[in-house]
């Protein structure tokens, strides 16, 4: 899709039909980071997860972070399971912070191939991750750095 030259790049984008090519913002301090090998760690991950934003929630007194906790905890889901079945391992989740904002990065080692969202998909049939990311995100993206896929989102108020 082309943008028109009127617009900045990320206007006019149909968030449906693909996820764009960018490095995140590089204002995000690292907070955690996981590596994964199997579906079964993904409760692990949730959990962890969860208990990251309790930590921060607890010291901000306008309490800004907790609708956050959700949408971080089903986009880190929907990410890293999508490494895990279509990447290589390992899948390595980084979480990150900037104010109340959250960068959650997602890496596999199948440099090769593109993220695609699957438009045609049947509903019922799955594959709705990046998807379900683009839209419960402030953005989200996609590069490649050497031997890894990094996917990303960010995730949090925009205050």
């Amino acid at each position: 899709m082309t943008t028109p030259s009127h617009l900045p790049p990320d206007e006019g984008l149909d968030r449906d039909t693909g996820l764009r090519t960018s490095p995140p913002p590089t204002c995000f301090l690292p907070v955690r980071r996981w590596v994964l090998d199997s579906l079964t760690e993904l409760q692990t991950l949730r959990d962890n997860l969860r208990a990251e934003i309790r930590a921060r929630d607890r010291l901000r007194a306008d309490d800004l972070l907790g609708g956050v906790a959700h949408d971080l905890v089903l986009v880190a889901t929907e990410l890293a399971s999508n490494a895990i079945r279509h990447g290589r391992p390992p899948t390595i989740v980084e979480l990150l912070q900037h104010e109340a904002r959250f960068l959650l990065t997602v890496a596999d080692h199948d440099p090769g191939t593109a993220p695609r969202v699957d438009a045609a998909r049947p509903r019922g049939q799955g594959g709705f991750g990046l998807r379900i990311t683009q839209r419960l995100s402030l953005d989200a993206a996609w590069y490649r750095a050497g031997a890894v896929k990094v996917v990303w989102a960010e995730l949090g108020t925009s205050t």
